[in-house]
């Protein structure tokens, strides 16, 4: 009688709770504002790519979309607080590849990215950038490379386990030299290269495209397979006879499990087509960040080939977190 009990008091609850769940979805995004907790501090390239669409959101919604950044742990922190969010479509996950990272990098990363989650979209890619202060002599990869076997030297990335972190490591395995890792906030590490506190620097683009037009900064490589349409006089990695180097730093947007799929349908639709504008592309061309269009179900996909795969990588390049 009590497992009876337990089972319609549930059942009851839940047809109780149905109307409400279904007015929401109808009202979405109207009912109040969406937040965007955006995984890294203001700034950061995964702030930068939130900030370019909320207004644009909110244009073909009709929504109220804001910026929240609660960095930390690598991103950990907000992904947490997403994963324990109601599932209502009015709180978001905007996040970088670390996302896919994290879970291998740290002991407990406080989540599971292909459980806890629902995909709604895969944002722009961006390749990694290797720049130096302007006060380096070396001009190529190769020199530096060479310099940093006679000469200690230190670069900056945006933090433990990012792939900006992880690529430097992989050149550093390939080319055999010892280069002393400095992490910082995203949005840290490049100023720290242009003010000379940290010489080198391996980040995303987005942060770095000013600098190195405005010449406080020089660009050595990009870890793409390609060059950067961006900076066209940028060699590729690979041009310099590292083989396998295709790293990108990615955005994406998750919801918490159980948001309903009419939700994350229309969610879906609104950040493609906000990615799409004429404004957001000129945007995203501008800093180097490439996008295409796709659904919940294709962001999924892509999550199941990203997390072994860098699992594999933070395994090889014996990366931890603390």
């Amino acid at each position: 009688m009590n497992r009876i009990s337990r089972r319609f008091g549930l059942l009851t609850g839940l047809a109780l709770c149905a109307p409400s769940l279904l007015a929401q979805t109808a009202d979405w995004p109207k009912a109040k504002p969406v937040t965007l907790l955006v995984a890294f501090a203001p700034g950061s390239s995964t702030d930068i790519v939130a900030r370019a669409l909320t207004q644009k959101l909110g244009e073909l919604t009709g929504g109220n979309f804001i910026i929240d950044n609660k960095g930390g742990a690598g991103g950990n922190i907000a992904s947490s607080q997403v994963k324990r969010a109601a599932p209502d479509g009015y709180t978001v996950l905007v996040h970088s590849v670390a996302f896919a990272v994290n879970p291998s990098l740290y002991a407990d990363a406080g989540y599971d990215a292909l459980k806890d989650f629902v995909p709604l979209a895969l944002g722009p890619k961006t390749p990694n950038i290797i720049t130096v202060n302007p006060s380096v002599t070396a001009k190529t990869l190769p020199e530096l490379v060479e310099a940093a076997k006679k000469t200690p030297m230190s670069y900056a990335s945006s933090g433990i386990g990012t792939t900006t972190h992880l690529s430097m490591e992989r050149l550093k395995t390939a080319a055999k030299v010892d280069i002393t890792h400095v992490p910082y906030q995203p949005a840290a590490a490049i100023n720290a290269v242009v003010a000379g506190h940290t010489l080198m620097a391996s980040t995303s683009m987005p942060p770095a495209v000013p600098q190195i037009k405005a010449g406080k900064l020089k660009a050595l490589a990009v870890t793409s397979a390609t060059r950067s349409p961006l900076l066209p006089d940028v060699p590729s990695i690979t041009e310099f006879g590292y083989k396998e180097f295709d790293d990108y730093t990615w955005f994406g947007f998750m919801a918490p499990v159980g948001t309903p799929p009419a939700v994350i349908e229309r969610f879906n639709a609104a950040l493609n087509r906000a990615m799409e504008s004429p404004e957001v592309t000129e945007k995203f061309t501008q800093l180097g960040l490439a996008f295409t269009r796709n659904n919940s179900a294709e962001f999924g996909a892509f999550l199941r080939t990203e997390v072994p795969k860098w699992a594999a990588v933070v395994k090889s390049s014996g990366a931890q977190a603390n």
